[in-house]
């Protein structure tokens, strides 16, 4: 059962909740309260509608935090359905629409979202990087330690972390090696603090 990320019932909606996708597709795109966007996105997503995942996807890339947040948490609601457009919006360009996606792949955990992940660990944003090896660790996919391991490498301290623990959470004497190597020389203690943890 997935979790509902329930947000506040906007003042002056009671109509909203009658709405069928079609009214609550353009309350999505048209409402100027972010608030309102946010509400719609969740009806969205109790729907359940597959028509509703493209508007959903479109709204990842929101200027309000808490619509992005909701639109990603609509389109995990919605499920399996949703993989391939949220693989599709992998190659969108804002990178807020890649990274609330990569967050909605690793949570919705069908063995499809494995690749899209994968590839998202060579993202050039290290928000999504981060996501990407966040989601690949609930997936537990053995395809996943080489990309993973040259995360170990990355520039940002929160992205090798993440690369440790995901790694160690799929395990085997490939990980545990290349966990022993990196700690040679990683020289950020936080890091080097999850690579001992990692291996015991």
């Amino acid at each position: 059962m997935v979790e509902e990320n329930i947000p506040e019932k906007p003042d002056g909606v009671e109509g909203i909740e009658k709405q069928g996708v079609e009214g609550l597709v353009h309350t999505l795109h048209d409402s100027t309260d972010p608030k309102v966007r946010q509400y719609a996105a969740y009806l969205l997503g109790k729907t359940q509608n597959p028509r509703a995942i493209q508007p959903l996807i479109e709204a990842l890339g929101d200027f309000d935090k808490s619509v992005r947040a909701q639109a990603m948490s609509a389109l995990v609601m919605i499920g399996k359905t949703a993989v391939e457009p949220l693989s599709s919006a992998m190659r969108e360009p804002q990178w807020e629409t890649r990274y609330r996606a990569v967050e909605a792949l690793g949570k919705i955990a069908d063995e499809r979202a494995v690749k899209p992940l994968i590839q998202a660990l060579k993202d050039n944003r290290d928000h999504v990087r981060y996501m990407a090896a966040k989601g690949l660790r609930d997936l537990g996919d053995s395809d996943a330690i080489e990309p993973m391991i040259i995360l170990l490498k990355d520039e940002n301290r929160y992205v090798r972390m993440m690369a440790v623990w995901s790694l160690s959470a799929i395990g085997g004497k490939k990980v545990h090696d290349a966990l022993k190597k990196s700690l040679e020389v990683e020289d950020d203690d936080k890091v080097k603090e999850a690579i001992t943890q990692a291996m015991k």
